[in-house]
């Protein structure tokens, strides 16, 4: 079974990493199991943005659960747009939830969430959780494993 990769601009390529999450390119491609289901999981544990306020890093642990319906998200382009908050401000619930979004935009998934862990700023860790819809009640939905903040890492 092949995925038709032919409109791809990244995979393969030299690509330097996006100056903002505006101008990261995501991609996708064709789901190759049309009508099965199952879920697919990305873990991002080094994250990092930037405060907007101070300029200083942010750090969290980013997990990505998507049911697939017709697309996946190219993985070098989702690399390439999580790795362009590095030079981003904004808040954490912000960067949280626009990964989320621009993730729903492009796959129009059965559904998705992400669990965004930051470590602490000012003393507080602050998660911050969003998702499509209700999570399906038929496919196996394994917990995304991060501990409440006792010191990660």
């Amino acid at each position: 079974m092949s995925t038709d990769t032919s409109g791809l601009t990244q995979l393969g390529q030299a690509t330097d990493l996006p100056q903002s999450p505006e101008e990261a390119v995501l991609e996708r491609v064709p789901q190759p199991r049309a009508g099965e289901r199952y879920l697919v999981r990305f873990t991002a544990p080094e994250f990092t943005s930037l405060c907007p306020l101070t300029g200083q890093p942010d750090f969290a642990h980013i997990m990505i659960d998507y049911v697939p319906r017709d697309w996946l998200v190219e993985s070098k382009s989702l690399k390439l747009f999580l790795g362009s908050f590095r030079n981003h401000g904004a808040f954490h619930e912000d960067c949280s939830v626009m990964i989320g979004q621009r993730l729903r935009d492009l796959l129009d998934p059965e559904w998705l969430r992400i669990g965004a862990y930051w470590y602490p700023r000012g003393g507080i860790p602050i998660d911050v959780f969003w998702q499509t819809g209700p999570q399906p009640e038929d496919l196996w939905i394994p917990d995304q494993g991060v501990p409440p903040y006792r010191g990660r890492g």
